[in-house]
């Protein structure tokens, strides 16, 4: 079992950036690939990004490409989001989930490439 802890989230401006954290525990963190995905109301849930077990390869949607990064921390069990440039259509629970099935250079790019998910910390973009 990984537990998943999200933090991070707010309100913020259009343009604007907020830096997402994802705080494993209960298993070796390096083990998992790691995702981000996002539900806005009314819609489901979406792929934002992944990074694979060593942090060497990411994968993004092209809705957030050259605006978000995802990287990692292995030694402090953390994952990371860093979202720039802002719009109001970022608007959404972000979750953060880990997928210990993927081999070590590939993360999933879909939710049922996970196995483990966070509550989700809520991220609001004002026009």
């Amino acid at each position: 079992q990984v537990q998943l802890v999200e933090s991070g989230g707010g309100l913020v401006q259009a343009g604007g950036s907020l830096r997402l954290s994802c705080v494993a525990s209960g298993q070796t963190f390096s083990r998992y690939a790691m995702g981000w995905f996002r539900q806005a109301p009314g819609l489901e849930r979406e792929f934002v990004a992944g990074i694979s077990r060593s942090g060497v390869s990411t994968y993004y949607a092209d809705a957030v490409k050259g605006r978000f990064t995802i990287y990692r921390d292995n030694a402090e069990n953390t994952v990371y989001l860093q979202m720039n440039s802002l719009k109001p259509e970022d608007t959404a629970v972000y979750y953060c989930a880990a997928d210990g099935r993927r081999s070590t250079w590939y993360a999933g790019v879909v939710s049922s490439d996970y196995d483990y998910w966070g509550q989700g910390t809520q991220v609001t973009v004002s026009s």
